[in-house]
């Protein structure tokens, strides 16, 4: 591109549109602002009500196969919504009487806390707990403590009998511990009170439980252990509220940074101020529409603050080089608004489409997220871009203080320019060519990617937190957990035989009950096959050799009728659904994957008449359809957002060349975060998915603002080398400033008590500087070679229009 290449007249009715928004605005400005301040202080009013909404049914991808069955059978089987608490002797076995008395308290607090399903509670305690005794007057289910159990007559002989008749109904492993110093309470939780409809509220429920559970019964001689999706959102929750610690440390280091940038608190405080009002704008919103502040989603509000920040830094930038340049600072903030209206709506515009594909993605938390989002970005096209410039034409500096801010700037960015040795030929396609082999080192080190979690236990939180170190240690003790997935199978009646009465189906669940506890990761497998099998040995005088299934249909359905009790949760009342509980060792994604895969493989390989095996069930489950959704979620997600890009560069450059050098560096710096996420084992959640649509969002405001300043220094008449010194001089800067200030106050949240804002501060701050990176050596090297292949005609660049203020 040589430096005759002839300046194009930009888009006349483009130019006349921002000049008449320009003036109307501007002349009205103090009425706008008014304007803003009131509905501000109506949003703030609003915005005091928000409080932290989660719900397990927003986690479940509701058209997804698995949800469906889960939906279908969540009454008559066990659902996902568990709540476990354990009893832990910690001197000696449970069989003592102080020990045993705790256990029935914590299960009567237990049954009495509001949101638990009565029916679900299940301990040594309760009546639904039995064990089988052949007398002579022949089979008996009787419940493990009955009514010949008298808790404050325990006795050595009374606590041998309980101890024996745990060891006959087969709960060593599951009720009790394996080496018995530990007895669990299992409860179904109801996501919505049946009374008033309300949808129940995870963190004042965590309250109970450490309050009327944990405090009330935990002592030297008893620890009390609680694990469930319920305590892990509550605690969750209560971490998330610290949240506001580390965005004020960051929000400082933010406003000191600024400072140091502009030194000027009037125009420090005027970026945050206008980013802080869109968050109040965002807060007061989400209340009138009816939701919440989901804590895993807490990170999204405070991510587009940083989006607003970058914005804010580019005007502070336009303003103070206009002023420096002569003019005051009225027509200082004209010019930025005109000059930066329409490239910061395009990379606003493609930030609110980035985060409103998300709603594609059939997970209401995920959807909710993206909605949320979507408002804050919206409204940063206001604050950002009409009232920071408004608000800035009130200030007065003098031409002096912007010189001497202009000559730090440009004395502490004259490294800036080596970088335009890249507009050089030569240089441009080594640069091109080191991009491009590392594109292909990133996307060959990012295969095998993981989707979900990694880690063992509540992934959110830290490894050294009480919930993962209570999950770590009945994972270890018991043959169940947290962590199962429940394989139905559906029987239908054969000829004669109803569904209690096919020896068959009971053979076919056994046969698969027997292969999975081979299966990586599975502890333990439960299944309705192995109550019928003790039970057909206890009738045969306990005979190890009759502990199997009865061929015989008559007798299958007597024990069918015989052990109905102890069938809770195993079969439904017509024994039409049957479940196979398979206990893992964790939810990591690796897990997961591996035991549905081999449910999936004896699926397709074995097949028995009027039987249909359905995936899927329990926390596992549930777990395994939303790391699928993702999964198949993520590419067409990210092909949405780079759709709306080549989109909207076109329609502001209308030049492929533009879509191209602005999108390819976009590209390759994404890799790099999939081979940074794989290599720190940051597993692609409902966490991360936003935090790499975001990524991209900043990036492409990086592009814009780069290759926008460099398309008009271009359309003047300067060549490749001139124009790209004075774009890194004029908005290289900002850009190496914003991305280094955003780093530094994301960085802080490395030190969070919750591990998924841990790792989300670790990777944005790695793709804050790898898109910066991208923007200022690969777009450009980008730009020449593409002009070097293609050369445009004279008279054919095109400056758009928004950049001939």
């Amino acid at each position: 591109m040589s430096g005759s290449t002839q300046h194009v007249p930009p888009d006349s009715r483009l130019l006349r549109m921002v000049a008449r928004l320009e003036s109307v605005l501007f002349k009205r400005r103090l009425a706008v602002l008014l304007a803003f301040a009131v509905f501000t202080a109506c949003m703030a009013v609003l915005a005091l009500g928000l409080r932290m909404s989660a719900g397990f049914e927003k986690t479940l991808p509701q058209q997804h196969e698995y949800i469906k069955t889960f939906n279908q059978y969540r009454e008559a089987l066990f659902g996902a919504n568990r709540l476990i608490v354990v009893v832990h002797a910690r001197h000696g076995s449970i069989w003592n009487p102080p020990v045993l008395r705790q256990l029935l308290g914590v299960t009567e607090a237990v049954n009495y806390l509001q949101g638990v399903d009565r029916s679900s509670v299940t301990s040594l305690w309760t009546p639904n707990v039995f064990f089988t005794e052949i007398t002579e007057e022949g089979f008996k289910a009787l419940p493990i403590t009955g009514g010949d159990i008298i808790p404050d007559k325990l006795n050595p002989q009374v606590i041998a009998d309980i101890r024996e008749r745990v060891a006959a109904g087969g709960y060593l492993g599951n009720l009790v511990s394996r080496d018995q110093t530990s007895a669990m309470v299992l409860a179904e939780l109801q996501d919505s009170d049946p009374q008033t409809g309300q949808p129940l509220d995870y963190r004042a429920f965590n309250q109970l439980l450490e309050n009327k559970v944990r405090k009330q019964f935990e002592n030297a001689d008893v620890e009390i252990q609680i694990i469930g999706f319920a305590k892990a959102i509550g605690d969750i929750g209560e971490e998330a509220s610290k949240v506001m610690l580390f965005f004020g440390v960051a929000l400082l280091l933010t406003a000191l940074s600024v400072y140091w940038y502009c030194r000027s608190l009037r125009l420090t405080l005027l970026p945050l101020a206008c980013s802080l009002s869109s968050l109040v704008w965002q807060f007061g919103t989400l209340r009138l529409l009816g939701f919440g502040l989901d804590p895993l989603a807490i990170l999204v509000p405070f991510l587009v603050f940083a989006i607003g920040v970058s914005h804010g830094v580019q005007q502070i930038n336009f303003i103070v080089r206009e002023i420096a340049d002569g003019k005051n600072t009225e027509q200082a903030a004209r010019h930025s608004f005109t000059g930066l209206l329409i490239p910061g709506t395009l990379a606003l515009v493609t930030a609110f489409i980035s985060f409103i594909t998300l709603t594609l993605i059939p997970i209401p938390m995920i959807r909710e997220l993206a909605i949320a989002a979507s408002i804050g970005v919206g409204y940063k096209i206001v604050t950002n871009l009409v009232m920071l410039p408004l608000a800035a034409s009130y200030f007065s500096f003098s031409r002096e203080y912007a010189q001497r801010a202009i000559g730090r700037r440009e004395q502490h960015s004259r490294w800036l320019s080596w970088l335009a040795l890249v507009a050089r030929p030569r240089n441009a396609w080594i640069v091109v060519a080191l991009g491009t082999a590392l594109f292909g080192v990133a996307v060959w080190q990012s295969q095998g990617r993981h989707v979900g979690s990694l880690q063992a236990g509540a992934a959110e939180l830290r490894p050294e937190a009480r919930f993962n170190r209570d999950a770590a240690d009945i994972t270890a003790r018991f043959d169940v957990g947290l962590d199962w997935l429940t394989v139905v199978f559906e029987v239908a009646p054969a000829g004669q035989l109803d569904a209690c009465a096919r020896p068959d189906a009971q053979l076919f669940m056994d046969d698969f009950a027997q292969q999975m506890n081979g299966v990586p990761g599975v502890l333990s497998v439960r299944s309705v096959a192995d109550v019928l099998k003790g039970v057909n040995a206890g009738l045969n005088e306990g005979n190890p050799k009759m502990n199997t299934i009865t061929r015989d249909a008559r007798g299958l359905g007597s024990q069918f009728g015989s052990a109905n009790n102890q069938l809770h949760g195993f079969s439904s009342s017509d024994c039409r659904a049957q479940g196979v509980n398979l206990y893992l060792s964790d939810h990591k994604a690796t897990t997961i994957k591996g035991v549905v895969a081999a449910v999936e493989a004896f699926r397709r390989s074995n097949q028995l008449s009027g039987v249909k095996i359905r995936l899927a069930s329990g926390n596992a489950g549930v777990q395994a359809a939303t790391n699928e959704v993702l999964e198949r979620s993520e590419l067409p997600m990210m092909l949405y957002v780079y759709g709306a890009i080549l989109l909207l560069v076109l329609l502001a450059y209308r030049d492929w060349r533009a879509m191209l050098a602005c999108c390819l560096p976009l590209t390759v710096a994404t890799w790099l975060g999939y081979w940074f996420m794989k290599d720190l084992s940051i597993g692609l959640t409902v966490a991360t998915l936003p935090v790499m649509v975001l990524a991209t969002g900043i990036g492409v405001d990086y592009a814009f603002y780069i290759y926008n300043r460099l398309q008009l220094h271009l359309g003047a008449g300067l060549d490749i080398s001139s124009a790209l010194e004075r774009t890194l001089h004029e908005t290289g800067v900002a850009t190496v400033f914003t991305a280094l200030t955003l780093s530094i106050g994301v960085a802080t949240w490395s030190f969070s008590p919750l591990q998924f804002q841990a790792d989300m501060g670790k990777l944005l701050t790695f793709m804050f500087l790898v898109n910066m990176v991208m923007a200022v050596t690969l777009l450009p090297a980008f730009a020449v070679v593409l002009e070097s292949l293609f050369p445009r005609r004279a008279g054919r660049l095109r400056t758009p229009s928004f950049a001939a203020h």
